[in-house]
């Protein structure tokens, strides 16, 4: 899913940044290690030291490098299997670290007052559960229900505009030919995303003090 978003972006004309965190040994969990010059206050307070790290320019290395590439896109594709009714560690501490206080976020700058609002996502996700268990009559809920803190209480509480997510439903377990059907309907989420980015009149671009050209961030 992660390289057909990928390809559907080029096609269109715009750039692609691929976000690997497995691949790329992403660290999940914050702490002290999250900064290069920390205030030194007791006790640690971790949304203190975001804040100051972002006004120092003090971030490590892995949360400045992701931050970057984030304050690049107007449009973000987040691709992970739903695991236990939400994303995996490694993408829910990706948040945590690099969507940080000060930087992605603060008081004030939250919905449709926040920093990244002209701004667009999509999440792509894959179960091992079937569609009927994902239904009001489901064991599960919808899916609707089942996403709603992250596509509301992540997602939208940055400002970003939102797509309906897609859904590969039990994708371990289904055959080639509804594999195929299931990338041609993603690749139709992931170009409603990009007309809706590049829809004329809407306000594009990084966050405050940050000159960064148009790309595309998956992950």
């Amino acid at each position: 899913m992660a390289k057909r978003a990928a390809d559907e972006v080029l096609a269109m004309g715009h750039d692609v940044i691929e976000s690997d965190l497995y691949a790329e040994g992403f660290e999940a969990v914050g702490g002290r290690a999250d900064f290069v010059s920390p205030t030194g206050g007791e006790p640690f307070h971790y949304q203190s030291e975001q804040r100051h790290a972002a006004n120092t320019d003090s971030y490590a290395t892995d949360i400045a490098r992701e931050q970057e590439r984030v304050a690049a896109a107007d449009g973000h594709i987040f691709v992970f299997p739903l695991w236990w009714g939400g994303m995996p560690a490694i993408l829910k501490g990706w948040f945590d670290r690099v969507l940080s206080y000060g930087f992605a976020y603060e008081d004030g700058m939250r919905y449709e007052s926040g920093y990244f609002s002209g701004r667009a996502a999509l999440l792509g996700t894959s179960t091992g559960g079937t569609e009927r268990r994902f239904s009001e009559s489901g064991d599960y809920g919808t899916m609707a229900q089942v996403l709603w803190p992250i596509q509301h209480c992540m997602i939208e509480y940055l400002g970003l505009r939102t797509v309906e997510p897609f859904t590969a439903y039990a994708s371990p377990r289904v055959d080639d030919a509804t594999r195929t059907q299931y990338l041609d309907a993603w690749s139709a989420s992931v170009r409603e995303l990009v007309t809706l980015v590049s829809t004329p009149g809407r306000p594009l671009g990084p966050p405050p003090g940050w000159g960064r050209p148009r790309t595309w961030v998956s992950s």
